[in-house]
């Protein structure tokens, strides 16, 4: 991640350093998968698709840039501040299917304050790449705990994964629930269990930190 700015000055550009995707490669591969699986990639119907998935990958796997915009906490605010039911897409690692849902993130202040689109920017920066869920759910809470330095940090996410609902076991419905717990919010047990019941969830529900 670059980081070009001092938290306490001005705010932090964010953006994800990764390998640049080469899209005529991957249009090659599409092609080179459509001609294994026995379809013809010249075909009327399929002779864009090569490129079509290219971009879709590129898409799904480029996080937007974003400004994390933080503010003083003047008023000492010192409880609970939960973004709910973000949306989540994400690609699971193992079978390049997409895995889709929600994430539940919240933190206590200390001395500063986040803009709350960002809590979405920041799943967002992590989703869109080649993922499993924990390690998602995981990196999230890791890195607001390291930028923003509150007191305690929650992160839930609730999603179902393609590559269990249209192959294998065929789990249509299945919901995977993961969760990351920081300072406050992992030892004190009253605050962690004021977290989990905003979320509408309990750490007995089958939620693992």
């Amino acid at each position: 991640m670059a980081i070009s700015a001092d938290l306490e000055s001005v705010p932090l550009h964010i953006v994800a350093r990764r390998e640049e995707i080469d899209l005529p490669a991957a249009q090659r591969a599409v092609a080179d998968l459509l001609t294994a699986l026995g379809r013809d990639p010249h075909s009327a119907h399929l002779a864009d698709t090569p490129r079509r998935v290219a971009n879709a990958y590129a898409e799904m796997l480029t996080p937007r840039e974003f400004e994390l915009t933080t503010f003083p906490n003047d008023e000492g605010y010192d409880e609970l501040v939960l973004a709910k039911d973000i949306p989540v897409q994400s690609l699971c690692e193992h079978h390049l299917l997409p895995f889709q849902g929600v994430a539940h993130v919240g933190y206590l202040p200390g001395d500063r304050i986040l803009g709350l689109s960002k809590l979405a920017r920041v799943v967002e920066l992590f989703a869109r790449d080649f993922q499993v869920q924990e390690r998602l759910t995981k990196q999230v809470a890791d890195w607001l705990q390291d930028h923003l330095d509150p007191k305690g940090v929650g992160v839930v996410i609730e999603a179902e994964h393609q590559c269990m609902s249209l192959r294998g076991v065929r789990a249509t419905g299945s919901r995977t629930v993961t969760s990351a717990l920081h300072g406050t919010l992992r030892e004190n047990p009253s605050s962690r269990a004021e977290f989990f019941a905003l979320t509408g969830l309990t750490p007995s529900s089958g939620v693992r930190s």
